[in-house]
């Protein structure tokens, strides 16, 4: 009997391992775009390849993946960035009850699909977002500090530090794990340099392009034009000449080119020399009548 009873609980066991991945596989997205290497909890995704709940995306360090779920909500993924589908409740009106992201590292940007705001949240290592008719883009650095920038609608950013509210086009807040937390700003160069690296951002800075539905109108928050104005004034300051050390006198002045004011106002007369033919006019340099 005891056998029959062991038997029946491996039996048990074996069907709900079965089933684990099927119910894991359930498909609540599509990939629309793909560049360089992007991977899925099965191997590299491609074009139209589904995504699952509970799936971990992740890129490589010059990847991109733009996804779209079932109710119209845009994923854009940015190099080296990993991510995980953690919560995909669907209801039969093509809206979800909830959908949770859980942002690692890297950059995303979010475009909210047509389920209320309430269903959306996206959790960082720094904090949590609620969204409310929403476009953003997230960048998480290695040690979890997190920024956000709003592009559309109003998002709430609450950690262990408290609460911000983006309401702003360009609103931007940056967190840590620790719980500080910076007041909301426009955002700008400086935050690139707060986040320790450049490659912070790449959807506002040019450095990755979004296709599709998923660049907002407006522009880029001006961080574009910030970066190219400092890749321009680096070569030039390198050619700068050096200024004379202290102590090294002027050079000389070249000698002045063009038309030169000889006194004798351009009748033909010799600098320094008398025209008795015409009166008024001045001798040249340095001589007196």
């Amino acid at each position: 009997m005891p056998s029959l009873r062991w038997a029946a609980i491996v039996a048990l066991a074996a069907t709900l391992n079965n089933a684990t991945p099927t119910m894991a596989a359930e498909a609540v997205g599509q990939a629309v775009v793909i560049k360089t290497a992007v991977t899925g909890a099965t191997g590299p995704l491609e074009v139209k390849s589904p995504v699952h709940r509970d799936e971990r995306i992740s890129t490589s360090n010059s990847g991109l993946g733009q996804f779209v779920f079932l109710d119209g909500t845009k994923l854009a993924v940015g190099w080296g960035s990993s991510v995980v589908i953690d919560k995909y409740i669907f209801n039969d009106d093509n809206s979800v009850k909830k959908l949770t992201i859980r942002a690692a590292k890297g950059t995303f940007r979010w475009i909210s699909g047509s389920s209320p705001s309430s269903a959306y949240q996206i959790v960082t290592p720094a904090g949590t977002i609620g969204v409310r008719g929403t476009a953003f883009d997230i960048h998480i650095a290695p040690n979890g500090k997190t920024a956000v920038v709003l592009l559309k609608g109003q998002a709430r950013f609450c950690s262990g530090g408290g609460c911000r509210e983006l309401k702003r086009r360009c609103d931007c807040v940056v967190a840590s794990p620790s719980g500080a937390m910076t007041d909301v700003i426009k955002v700008n160069r400086s935050v690139l340099t707060t986040l320790g690296t450049s490659r912070a951002l790449p959807f506002l800075t040019g450095n990755q392009q979004l296709s599709g539905g998923f660049a907002t109108s407006g522009g880029n928050c001006g961080m574009a034009a910030a970066i190219q104005q400092e890749h321009t004034a680096r070569p030039q300051q390198r050619n700068s000449p050096a200024p004379p050390s202290p102590g090294t006198p002027n050079p000389p002045s070249p000698p002045p080119k063009g038309d030169v004011d000889d006194g004798n106002n351009g009748h033909g007369n010799d600098p320094g020399k008398h025209d008795p033919s015409n009166p008024g006019k001045s001798y040249g340099p340095g001589r007196k009548g």
